[in-house]
C-alpha cells in the first residue's frame, strides 16, 4: 500500500522539474525554452514578468502542445518487457498582455498555463502493476501580472499564482481471494481528488547595451494541498473491512525556481538566448498521507523522498530569414533531482538533453503563428527501495506545438 501513497502526487512534481518538458511558450520552446532575457511576445508574463513591459504591443496568444510520450521497462530479474499505452496530452497556454495607452510604461497581463497535464498508462498485466496501471493528471496555473518599465533600460514585474490540479491514479492490489473486477483476479484501487496552492512569479529585466539583455526571475515554491481526495477499493468481500473507501488528505511542495538569463543580439537578424535554472528540489524530502479511515492494512504514511537541488541549462537561437519568417533551434540539459533508489514508473527521471526546432511567421500586421518541435529521451536503471521494482526505464517524448497570436 505504501507505494500507492508515494505515487499519488508525483506528476505534480514532474511539472516543475523532474521529468520536465517545459511548455509555456512556442517561441521559447523552439529555443529549448530559453526566454528569461529575450522578450518577444505575451509569454514573457511567464518567462520574465519584469520584461513584459518591453513588449511594445498589446497581445492575445493561445497555444497548445501535442505531447507524445512512449515508455518501456525491462525487468532485471525476469527480463520481461512492458510498454506504455498513454494517449496524447495537450497542455495549453493562454496569455493576454495590455497597456492603457501607447506611451504607457505600465503593462497588465493574465497568464493561464498547464505546467503538466497528461495520462500515463501501462499495458495490462505489466510487472509493475502493483505500483501503477494508470495515472491522469491536470494542473492549471492562473497568474495575473503587473509589469513596469522603470527606465528605457530596466523593467520589473510580479505575478500572483493560483494553482489548481486534479489527479486520478489506479493500480492493482496483490489480493486474489474471491472475485474481483480484474480478469486476472487481482484487486484494484483508484485515488481521485483535486488540490490547490498559491505562489508568485517575480522578475527584473535589464538592457545595459543594445547588443545585450539580462533577466533574473524567481518563481516561488507552491504547496499543493489535496484536501478532499477519495479512495475507492475493489477487493474481495472478505477484505472490504481492511480497505474501506473514504477520504484522504496530502500536501506536496512544488519547488522554487531561480533563473538567470542572457540575450545576445549580434545584429538585427540574429538573437541568442541562454537560461540557467536553479531548482529547489530539496524541499521534497518527505511525502505524507492521512487517511480518514485507518485499518491495519491502510495506515497513514510518511515516506522519505530525499530529492536534491539541481541545475538546468537552456541555449537557443533565432534568425530572421525575412521580415515575416523566423527560424529557431535550441538544446537544453537537465540534471535529475531523483537519487538512486527512488525512480518510479510515473516519471522515470534521468539526466537528459532536450532538442528543439521552431518557426515563426507573420500574417500581416496583427496575426502571427509560431510552431515548435521538442524531442527528448531518458534512460534510467534502478531498484526502487519502496517496491523493489528493479529494471531499466526508457522514455521518448515528441512534442510538436503551435500558437496563434493577435497583436494590436
Amino acid at each position: 500500500m505504501r507505494i500507492l501513497l508515494i505515487c499519488l502526487l508525483f506528476p505534480f512534481i514532474a511539472s516543475a522539474q523532474g521529468f520536465q518538458v517545459n511548455l509555456q511558450g512556442q517561441v521559447q520552446q523552439g529555443m529549448a525554452s530559453a526566454g528569461t532575457a529575450l522578450m518577444q511576445d505575451a509569454s514573457s508574463l511567464f518567462f520574465n514578468p519584469g520584461g513584459a513591459s518591453f513588449v511594445n504591443r498589446n497581445e492575445i496568444s493561445i497555444g497548445t502542445t501535442f505531447t507524445i510520450a512512449k515508455g518501456a521497462f525491462l525487468e532485471h530479474n525476469t527480463f520481461e518487457t512492458a510498454k506504455t499505452t498513454s494517449p496524447v496530452s495537450t497542455p495549453f497556454t493562454a496569455y493576454g498582455l495590455f497597456q492603457i495607452k501607447d506611451s504607457s510604461r505600465l503593462k497588465l497581463g493574465l497568464a493561464v498555463y498547464t505546467p503538466f497535464g497528461s495520462t500515463v498508462q501501462w499495458e495490462d498485466g505489466w510487472t509493475g502493476r502493483f505500483a501503477l496501471t494508470r495515472l491522469r493528471l491536470l494542473s492549471i496555473f492562473v497568474q495575473p501580472t503587473v509589469s513596469y518599465r522603470i527606465t528605457d533600460k530596466i523593467g520589473i514585474g510580479a505575478g500572483f499564482v493560483y494553482s489548481y490540479g486534479s489527479v486520478n491514479l489506479q493500480r492493482d492490489l496483490p489480493v486474489t481471494q474471491g472475485t474481483t473486477e480484474n480478469s486476472d483476479g487481482y484487486g484494484r484501487v483508484e485515488l481521485d481528488g483535486t488540490g490547490q496552492g498559491f505562489g508568485y512569479n517575480v522578475g527584473i529585466y535589464v538592457e545595459p547595451i543594445p547588443q545585450l539583455s539580462i533577466g533574473l526571475t524567481y518563481r516561488s515554491q507552491v504547496n499543493m494541498k489535496l484536501n478532499s481526495g477519495t479512495a475507492t477499493f475493489s477487493v474481495p468481500t472478505s477484505l472490504e473491512e481492511n480497505f474501506p473507501d473514504g477520504d484522504f488528505v496530502s500536501e506536496l511542495p512544488l519547488p522554487q525556481v531561480a533563473t538567470l538569463g542572457f540575450g545576445v543580439h549580434p545584429n538585427s537578424k540574429l538573437d541568442l538566448a541562454l537560461d540557467i535554472n536553479y531548482v529547489g528540489w530539496k524541499a521534497y524530502d518527505t511525502l505524507a498521507f492521512d487517511y480518514a479511515n485507518n485499518t491495519e492494512s491502510l495506515v497513514d504514511t510518511k515516506s522519505a523522498r530525499l530529492y536534491e537541488n539541481i541545475f538546468a541549462f537552456r541555449l537557443g537561437g533565432q534568425y530572421a530569414l525575412s521580415k515575416s519568417l523566423r527560424i529557431r533551434a535550441g538544446v537544453g540539459y537537465g540534471i535529475s533531482p531523483v537519487q538512486d533508489g527512488y525512480v518510479t514508473p510515473e516519471t522515470p527521471d534521468a539526466n537528459r538533453f532536450n532538442y528543439t526546432l521552431g518557426l515563426g511567421y507573420n500574417f500581416g500586421d496583427h496575426f502571427t503563428t509560431d510552431i515548435s518541435m521538442l524531442y527528448t529521451t531518458a534512460t534510467r536503471e534502478d531498484t526502487n527501495l519502496e517496491t523493489n521494482l528493479s529494471g531499466t526505464f526508457k522514455v521518448h517524448v515528441f512534442a510538436p506545438g503551435i500558437s496563434i497570436n493577435y497583436k494590436f
